[in-house]
């Protein structure tokens, strides 16, 4: 232990991980003129940019597109088609990545950071032993540290499913071939998301999850209405479904169902969680404690259970999502500079990019029932929107939730096309606590989607 006492480098901040959060942190003291090092094993820029947000997101691209050219005609173009080229999908995919791989690597250069590329794991309080990724070792210690290792795709204990080489919502994006019959297990927002992707681009698809109904947390109008578009999409549902085995049979991947059912496919792909990357961290030796999934232990400001160490993104427990991870970074900016800003009420939307695209932010109609509110809710279809039929995608229906009194928003469900864009002018409207009627008489552009919230505050479902 001498010996790696005397090679010991302190710094000011050490961030062990390179996601949005602990990147963002890293640089922007980096460039402050304090002395940074992160630790980062291979990911270049993070899950979001390698093997999540980004790529897949640049395939929903593709896939929405080739069903656009399928219905040309509609639009007025005939003799226009489009089919799947494998070759130019990964080129696609990977244009993008690795071009933001790449600006992602010139920023940590630029910022004066000091890059690690290695594996780190602790031996002390704040002190970590890297193996580096070109060989050799490195002792750090930082007098503030940041773990921001993220999650993995979470592989169940399915007797069987290990030994049929089932695909993940990563290795599934290297795109060794589109699945002629795929079975997605897990319905939540990757399955769906990959199950509507391929089902685009010509796979047989059908998902399997154990709840009995997709997006449990969603109000059920709302979920039945993505399901609706699902099928019409062709995308096979098999709700209430728990998986008992899988194994091969041929060259089919067979999953037996509780009661005796089977579902067969080319293919399987897992959709069903992620889970923390702690494993082989050693945090017990830096006094960092976790809870019984492997998450790190981490209180409302973000410290761990260990003085000077601060967790943040999805190995924290932070819903995951990126711009989630992004807001963990302003909140142990602020605290490492003496603050005190929390995670507690934050405002988090999220969107879930099938097409038409699903957005969230705030309550639903049943959680704001059952926390007391009285509430109004306002509901339409989104054929009711005049750029939806110029677009002509009319599937879906928008929802919202407001208190009675106050006429302010408690939270909405926005299903149809550029919802994604849409929800944040919600989520101002409620972080401005303006009520409905700001957003109902706001002069919007004609014709956008966003125009539809003029006529959303006008549709109540009841009559008061």
């Amino acid at each position: 232990m001498n010996q790696v006492e005397e090679a010991v480098e302190d710094v000011d901040l050490l961030v062990v991980g390179g996601g949005k959060g602990g990147k963002t942190l890293a640089m922007d003291l980096a460039r402050a003129g304090r002395d940074v090092a992160m630790v980062e094993r291979g990911m270049i820029g993070g899950t979001c940019i390698n093997v999540a947000c980004i790529p897949t997101k640049s395939l929903v691209t593709s896939a929405r597109l080739l069903d656009r050219l399928a219905r040309a005609e509609e639009l007025g173009l005939a003799g226009v088609k489009g089919r799947v080229d494998l070759d130019l999908l990964r080129a696609h995919k990977s244009g993008v990545v690795e071009g933001m791989v790449e600006l992602n690597y010139r920023q940590f250069i630029d910022s004066g950071m000091d890059f690690v590329l290695g594996t780190a794991r602790f031996v002390a309080e704040r002190t970590v032993v890297v193996e580096l990724a070109d060989g050799g070792r490195r002792v750090l210690r930082g007098a503030d540290v940041v773990i921001d290792t993220g999650t993995v795709p979470q592989i169940p204990p399915v007797p069987g499913l290990a030994a049929v080489d089932p695909l993940t919502s990563e290795s599934i994006l290297r795109l060794p071939r589109i699945p002629e019959r795929l079975v997605v297990l897990g319905g939540g927002y990757v399955g769906l998301e990959f199950a509507q992707m391929f089902t685009s681009f010509g796979s047989e698809v059908t998902v399997v999850d154990r709840a009995p109904g997709l997006l449990p947390g969603e109000d059920p109008d709302i979920a039945e209405a993505l399901v609706e578009i699902l099928r019409e999409d062709g995308v096979a549902l098999r709700t209430g479904a728990v998986v008992e085995s899988a194994g091969r049979r041929g060259r089919d991947v067979v999953v037996r169902l509780a009661g005796g059912e089977e579902v067969s496919g080319s293919d399987v792909l897992l959709a069903v969680g992620r889970e923390p990357v702690t494993a082989g961290l050693d945090l017990d030796r830096a006094g960092v404690a976790v809870d019984a999934r492997g998450f790190v232990d981490v209180d409302d400001r973000l410290a761990t259970t260990a003085p000077h160490t601060w967790a943040l993104g999805d190995v924290a427990g932070s819903p995951q999502f990126t711009h989630a991870s992004l807001d963990d970074y302003r909140v142990v900016k602020e605290n490492l500079a003496g603050g005190d800003r929390r995670t507690t009420g934050r405002l988090v939307p999220w969107t879930l990019f099938t097409d038409p695209e699903l957005a969230r932010v705030g309550l639903t109609e049943r959680q704001a029932r059952e926390a007391g509110h009285d509430i109004r809710v306002a509901r339409m279809p989104v054929a009711a929107v005049p750029r939806a039929r110029t677009l002509r995608e009319t599937r879906g229906v928008w929802k919202a939730v407001v208190e009675r009194g106050s006429g302010h928003i408690l939270g909405a469900a926005l299903l149809g096309p550029e919802s994604s864009e849409v929800v944040a002018t919600v989520q101002t409207a409620m972080l401005a606590g303006l009520p409905h009627q700001a957003l109902r008489d706001m002069i919007l552009t004609h014709p956008t989607m966003a125009e539809g919230l003029n006529l959303l505050f006008t549709k109540w479902t009841d009559t008061a």
